[in-house]
């Protein structure tokens, strides 16, 4: 690597870090405040809100990466532009592809980061973050059961326990279901004990009644006397598909290991879904490249121009938004037909393709002519 390469990619790397701090900074705060306030109303400590907030990371990092690197070669470039550096390297006989280079090991460096975000942390730090908020899901079900209070720990659902013993029974239990359309349902219990379940906690109450009353023309009331019968506490929680992993939390060693068939009954995604996740999990990150390669090029044309380079800078802005746009447009059409996964691959194909356009009109023989008359 040359002394020139090693330069400009020292500053690409140090503008990077900068531009990606800020923006990790800004996004997790975010998202941090309406963790904090949850976790603060369900009474949970600080180092519960700092362990979901780590785990929040990764994902954080991924999003940022494209539009950090972005940032960074729009600003470094601009900024040799300004001072000449540009300007100077291009007279000693440097193309636009070869001041390029640099720019290009950084993306790769990028790229490379954003690979291992996707493939690997993201994908464990979802699952780690489903499980341990499924684990407080639990605790916060357990703490709306409070003795000598009316309590409504989901819609349509009260409960009453007139005593807490120390051993963890709850004596004298009222709970009234009226959530379905259908009919209410009403327990009654002498006692009852909280126990944890597979699909959460369970309420289990001993010697009592249940009165179901049906919402018919008939309104009638049926009355059921039990010894014991147990009830689904975690079915109040919104745990969307009971059993189910989301595809995005399985790393993409897992998904392509599992036979089809087992990845539907695992996570619920067909063949379609994870084709599109696989191949969207190697074609993002190359956004990374992408997008630093327009930023470096769209400025280079503005090389020899006295009016500043807002003009360039809007344009490359303009281009970034159509790629992530492309990028969009491209999962979802994979997402219908598992045949066009090779969808997902325009966004970063056409951001390096413009970004070899615009280095070649940066070095076209016409361009230079101008540049050399208005200097």
């Amino acid at each position: 690597m040359s002394r020139f390469d090693r330069y400009l990619l020292s500053q690409l790397v140090a503008l990077f870090g900068f531009f990606a701090l800020v923006l990790v900074s800004v996004y997790w705060v975010n998202r941090a405040v309406g963790l904090f306030d949850r976790l603060l109303g369900d009474g949970h400590s600080a180092l519960v809100f700092l362990e979901l907030s780590l785990l929040m990371l990764p994902n954080v990092i991924r999003l940022v990466l494209p539009i950090a690197a972005f940032a960074a070669a729009v600003f470094v470039t601009n900024r040799l532009t300004q001072e000449s550096e540009l300007v100077v390297m291009q007279a000693t006989g440097f193309s636009a592809f070869r001041l390029a280079r640099p720019v290009l090991y950084f993306g790769a460096i990028v790229t490379a980061l954003h690979l291992v975000l996707m493939n690997l942390l993201v994908p464990w730090s979802g699952a780690m973050l489903a499980e341990r908020e499924a684990a407080l899901s639990e605790n916060v079900t357990a703490r709306y059961l409070n003795e000598g209070q009316f309590m409504h720990p989901a819609a349509g659902v009260t409960i009453y326990i007139r005593e807490i013993t120390p051993e963890g029974e709850l004596r004298d239990l009222f709970l009234a279901d009226d959530r379905s359309e259908v009919e209410r349902t009403t327990y009654t219990a002498r006692k009852a004990l909280l126990a944890r379940g597979e699909t959460g906690p369970k309420l289990l109450m001993f010697d009592g009644i249940a009165q179901t009353i049906t919402r018919d023309d008939r309104q009638s009331l049926s009355i059921t006397r039990f010894s014991d019968v147990t009830y689904d506490l975690g079915g109040m929680l919104d745990r969307g598909q009971a059993g189910l992993i989301p595809i995005d939390n399985l790393t993409t060693l897992a998904i392509l290991t599992t036979d089809p068939e087992t990845l539907l009954a695992r996570s619920g995604a067909d063949r379609a879904a994870a084709l599109q996740e696989v191949h969207s999990r190697l074609a993002q990150p190359f956004l990374s490249t992408a997008a630093a390669m327009v930023g470096f090029a769209t400025l280079l044309i503005g090389a020899f121009s006295r009016f500043g380079l807002w003009r360039q800078i809007l344009g490359a802005v303009m281009i970034l938004i159509f790629l992530q746009l492309l990028n969009t447009s491209g999962a979802a059409t994979a997402l219908r037909d598992a045949r066009l996964w090779p969808a997902v691959y325009a966004a970063p194909l056409a951001g390096l393709g413009i970004a070899a356009l615009l280095l070649h009109l940066a070095q076209s023989p016409r361009r230079r002519l101008r540049g050399g008359a208005a200097a």
